[in-house]
């Protein structure tokens, strides 16, 4: 029998979390306060006034959850650095006791023959350097310089593959500018482009200590996030609004990655506003990478309407996940590639993060039935195997996520994980789309 939706010979398959969002042990060994620390002290600022200090006790509980990655199958996990974990005051003296979680973290990934991937900043900005000025000053860059030569120093002789940035759009965007995510400012438009630009060197920080201090067989790439213009019919006018749409939403970030040179369009856009480069800052924001990893999880039908790009709103009862802008949306992940390929050419893509959430419940039979998870998750794979079979360099695929955990603004109500976990026992039960995301790992292929 012939097998279908195959993926290539050593294709990555693997889970993500993020520090902030799993580890809890806030006040552990040393650790500084974040900004979502702060943040999540302001009263209506998270859903049910949740708050990460206790997460997921991924912490005290790691040897635990990566035997249960290894026990499913799943062989690769991306995680990330805590820096006020690491320099509780952003900057000056290491956190020793920081350091070595990650040490044993580490280790114990290598010897469940789970291969690490390691996240340099994930939105944890030491609250210390928030209140010299966050992201809105240069200076934060260079603060973020040490740490990368540190982290890259201490683990680079195990971990040799690191994401720089995680969603710059996110941590700027919704944390400078629309102020709902922390720290929870609403800044002019000069001060946010100036914070993006900031956001940009700190890539180009991260890129340089991989190459200094990573070792032989390091390598290192951005994760962006963006909006996905899917044409809503795949003839050329449609694509060419699609590429032009996607285009508008990466000038301020993909651009200056890859091609080395903020668009004019989008400098015109900002008029006064535009940001404060200094010689030389291109360059190191466009060090070539050895890959880009790309966050999908929904995306925007649009279509040609004679000279204009017009964008279909969603309509009534479309099939989402548990927020309002989770739609279903499979096409997006095949779209992005292709669009992320032939605009910016980057020669290797990993999908860093992709999933949905759901208020997955514990049965009466102690099962989690997500198989709502497992059907857009299975068109999601369809749609990046379109993709591979097309020849665009996709070369693995990172779950979002490993954990139920923290949801950021959305506190622990809203559950992407394939792991559930009872927030109160932290007990945890691998739903059904655990079980079938492992076969498809074990399989390399959509099962």
């Amino acid at each position: 029998m012939k097998l279908s939706y195959r993926f290539p010979p050593r294709f990555v398959w693997g889970v993500a979390a993020s520090a902030l969002q799993i580890e809890g042990g806030a006040s552990d060994d040393g650790r500084g306060a974040s900004v979502w620390d702060r943040f999540a002290e302001r009263p209506g600022a998270i859903a049910g006034a949740d708050t990460p200090g206790i997460g997921c006790d991924h912490y005290h509980r790691y040897p635990q959850d990566v035997a249960l990655m290894r026990h499913l199958g799943l062989r690769h996990y991306r995680f990330s650095i805590s820096w006020p974990r690491v320099v509780p005051g952003g900057r000056g003296a290491p956190n020793e006791r920081g350091l070595d979680y990650y040490d044993r973290l580490v280790d114990a990934m290598l010897r469940r023959g789970v291969k690490p991937w390691a996240t340099l900043y994930h939105w944890e900005l030491p609250q210390a350097l928030e209140d010299e000025g966050g992201w809105r000053v240069r200076s934060t860059v260079d603060a973020f310089a040490a740490y990368a030569d540190l982290v890259v120093k201490r683990l680079g002789d195990r971990v040799k593959d690191w994401i720089s940035l995680n969603e710059i759009p996110c941590f700027i965007g919704l944390g400078y500018e629309a102020g709902v995510h922390a720290p929870g400012a609403k800044e002019s438009p000069a001060v946010v482009a100036q914070a993006y630009h900031h956001a940009l060197l700190a890539h180009g920080q991260a890129v340089r200590a991989v190459r200094e201090h990573g070792g032989r067989g390091a390598r290192v790439g951005l994760s962006q996030n963006s909006g996905v213009a899917v044409p809503y019919i795949e003839t050329d006018e449609h694509i060419r609004a699609a590429q032009r749409t996607f285009a508008g939403y990466n000038r301020q970030i993909l651009a200056p990655v890859f091609l080395g040179a903020y668009p004019d369009d989008y400098l015109r856009s900002l008029k006064a506003d535009r940001p404060k480069v200094q010689r030389g800052d291109l360059a190191a924001i466009s060090v070539p990478t050895d890959f880009l990893g790309l966050n999908i999880y929904s995306g925007a039908y649009v279509r040609a309407n004679g000279r204009r790009t017009e964008l279909l709103p969603m309509p009534d009862r479309y099939p989402a996940g548990d927020l309002p802008w989770l739609h279903l949306v499979p096409q997006s992940l095949y779209w992005m590639v292709r669009h992320c390929t032939e605009l910016y050419g980057p020669k290797t893509l990993y999908v860093t993060e992709n999933g949905t959430c759901y208020e997955d419940v514990v049965g009466a039979n102690g099962a989690v039935n997500d198989l709502h998870r497992r059907e857009y998750l299975r068109e999601y794979f369809i749609s990046m195997h379109r993709a591979v079979n097309e020849g665009y360099p996709v070369k693995g695929y990172f779950l979002w996520s490993f954990l139920d955990n923290f949801e950021w603004a959305e506190g622990y109500r809203k559950r992407f994980g394939i792991v559930h976990v009872d927030f109160a026992t932290q007990k945890r039960t691998p739903k059904l789309s655990a079980e079938w995301y492992g076969a498809v790992a074990r399989l390399n292929r959509v099962v």
